[in-house]
Parts: structure tokens; C-alpha cells; sequence
């Protein structure tokens, strides 16, 4: 099934500047299956030139259809999350009442280990974030 869109010369002009200069691949990824789909070429041809699926090119068309060229431009992104997240409230009152002196004492503590987190980075990232780095600055 053909998905019919209409480009007008404006709208041609900003998908070709998109393509090349807009700071997220996927958008330029997305700018350039407009581009093509506003010159006439078929699915399957644009698919294998931007390098995805007939479907995923498909989901751009409808994007376009859905919102224009602004909604191609909308990324979100979703960060990975700590394990600690799950236990901040938990460790924020443990710190809060025993504050450690180092990064490594923090480590050690059975709290921390109980819940399968031993690397130093992702526990001096949950103090820095409860603010109990200032803690630790005092005590050294």
C-alpha cells in the first residue's frame, strides 16, 4: 500500500537541509526517507537507501501525516537506570544515620552489598546524588 503525501517546494527545501545538518541521526535518518518519498521513489527503494524496514518506513510517513516535520524531529530517549534507584529511599536514611567516611567504606557496608551493587562508580553517583559527598569531603 502506497501512503500518498504532498510536498511543496518549502517543505522539499527543509527536508534536504535536515538531512545533512539536523544533530540526531535518527532525524536525519527520517528527513531523508521524506526527501526521497517527496521525489517520487518507491518504498522498497527508499527502505534499502536510508538503510531500515518497509515498515519502519512506513512509521516515518505516518509521523509526517501525524505532525509534519516537527513531529520527525521529536527523540526520546530513555537513559538506563541504576539498580540503586530501587533502594535509594532505604540508603539515603542508612546514610543519612551512618554516613561513611570514603567511597570504599560505603562499599563495604552490607547494606549496599545486599542488594548486589559493589562498583564504586554507581555508589559514589547514589551519595553524590543523596548530597552526602560533602560528608565524605569533611571526613577525609
Amino acid at each position: 500500500m502506497t501512503i500518498q503525501l504532498e510536498f511543496t517546494p518549502e517543505i522539499r527545501a527543509i527536508l534536504n537541509y535536515e538531512r545533512y545538518h539536523h544533530f540526531v541521526p535518527l532525524v536525519q535518518r527520517r528527513m531523508e526517507a521524506l526527501w526521497l518519498k517527496s521525489h517520487g521513489l518507491p518504498h522498497e527503494q527508499i527502505a534499502k537507501l536510508v538503510g531500515v524496514t518497509e515498515n519502519t518506513i512506513r512509521e516515518y510517513f505516518e509521523m509526517y501525516k501525524a505532525g509534519g516535520i516537527e513531529k520527525l524531529k521529536e527523540v526520546t530517549f530513555y537513559p538506563p537506570k541504576s539498580e540503586l534507584e530501587t533502594y535509594t529511599t532505604t540508603l539515603e536514611a542508612h546514610f543519612q544515620a551512618n554516613p561513611p567516611a570514603t567511597i570504599k567504606e560505603a562499599q563495604s557496608e552490607r547494606i549496599v552489598v545486599s542488594t548486589y551493587v559493589r562498583d564504586l562508580v554507581a555508589i559514589a553517583e547514589l551519595l553524590s546524588r543523596l548530597s552526602l559527598t560533602k560528608t565524605l569531603c569533611k571526613l577525609k
